[in-house]
């Protein structure tokens, strides 16, 4: 009896507990982040149409002498702003990254990046129910030789 107690309690127990866990997967957007091309994974956002990102300040390397930690700073002063995209053009699956804010929340955000060759780096911004978009070119070097 103590034993079938016991094996019930822990599996309500590890019910509990997992369920919490189960509703942040629940905001995985698969099909963005599976994404090969840049078309499919704004297609797979919700971006229809962009508008000039000239409030979104963001900061990267012009040359990064190593692809694998590419060190961005973003801050977004759009009012309302809920989230902040990250696309790499030739990454073989664009979507890099997906920061999204809670009302009143600072949109800032500081992040290093992995990048599988020179590409452009593209930053939207979700805020108001429109995107708005910044971009950037950033050169990797491999050994301190262009690639």
């Amino acid at each position: 009896m103590r034993r079938s107690a016991l094996r019930a309690f822990a599996a309500f127990m590890a019910a509990a507990l997992l369920r919490p866990l189960q509703s942040l997967a629940g905001g995985w957007n698969k099909t963005a982040f599976d994404a090969k091309a840049v078309a499919d994974a704004l297609k797979g956002i919700g971006v229809a149409t962009t508008e000039n990102g000239d409030k979104i300040a963001f900061k990267a390397p012009e040359i990064a002498e190593n692809g694998a930690i590419v060190p961005l700073e973003i801050t977004c002063e759009i009012p309302g702003t809920r989230a902040i995209y990250i696309l790499v053009d030739k990454n073989p699956q664009p979507l890099t990254a997906v920061f999204e804010f809670d009302n009143g929340a600072e949109a800032f955000v500081a992040t290093r990046i992995k990048m599988a060759e020179s590409s452009s780096v593209r930053v939207i911004a979700k805020a108001g129910g429109k995107f708005y978009a910044t971009m950037r070119d950033v050169k990797v070097t491999i050994g301190g030789c262009g690639a």
